[in-house]
């Protein structure tokens, strides 16, 4: 899901194959560090499905799989996050290989939803929608002391748009419950998003007012003094006015 494929021991799995006897391989949706992503279809029901196979060197113990559905399953209520289903396992090759079946969004990477706009970019009433639906959903899991780790516009999905955005956030990055310094990480993370949404470098000096005031020139120090954390961007965003 436009992740770089580092490893050099890759499943191809073809489409039309069978696994576990439950689920037929639609297409490969991107690959990365730890495993591939496939677009599945459940042959009991016909829904399709996301699976998410680990590399077995990089999931010891199935560790990494424990932790993802641990995690997904703790922030479950969490409408901005890609819900866990259930976990499987097949051979392959003459490999035990784990993965773990969630839910599948129809929709684009923001990073290719900015591509097909006028201007490679959002205007500024539409970047605030989308940093307004990042900050409600982020402030979710800051409340319940998780955090994401590495926010950007490869691997934030739009299911919608409309008068707002509905987003899903993938490949979390966290390893452990949040310190202070990781939801401050998120925060600056989510003013960066809003940033290169709207053109980044290129378009900020003729930014309004408005949006200057919430990127405070990308400097860490002055957006964590007005934005401590995601539920704080949030409610400044709406009570914000417009010259």
């Amino acid at each position: 899901m436009g992740i770089k494929n580092n490893s050099s021991t890759g499943f191809d799995f073809e489409p039309g194959r069978i696994l576990a006897k439950k689920y037929q391989v639609e297409s490969l949706l991107g690959a990365g560090w730890e495993g591939e992503v496939y677009r599945l279809t459940e042959l009991s029901t016909g829904i399709e499905r996301a699976g998410k196979f680990f590399y077995p060197q990089r999931n010891r113990h199935n560790r990494n799989l424990k932790f993802y559905a641990q995690k997904l399953h703790k922030l479950r209520n969490c409408p901005i996050l890609i819900q866990y289903h259930t976990q499987e396992v097949i051979w392959n090759r003459g490999e035990r290989i784990s993965f773990l079946i969630s839910e599948y969004v129809e929709g684009e990477l923001l990073s290719d939803f900015l591509k097909r706009q006028p201007g490679k970019r959002l205007h500024a009433f539409q970047g605030v929608h989308l940093l307004h639906a990042l900050a409600k959903g982020m402030e979710k899991i800051h409340q319940l002391r998780e955090y994401h780790g590495d926010l950007h516009t490869d691997n934030i999905m739009i299911a919608s748009h409309g008068l707002g955005f509905e987003l899903k956030l993938i490949d979390m990055y966290w390893w452990g419950s949040a310190r202070p310094e990781n939801i401050s990480a998120d925060v600056c993370d989510l003013v960066r998003v809003f940033y290169d949404s709207l053109g980044g470098a290129r378009t900020y000096q003729s930014q309004p007012a408005a949006v200057k005031e919430i990127c405070c020139g990308l400097k860490k120090s002055l957006i964590l003094k007005k934005f401590k954390t995601a539920g704080k961007l949030k409610s400044f965003l709406e009570m914000m006015s417009w010259d």
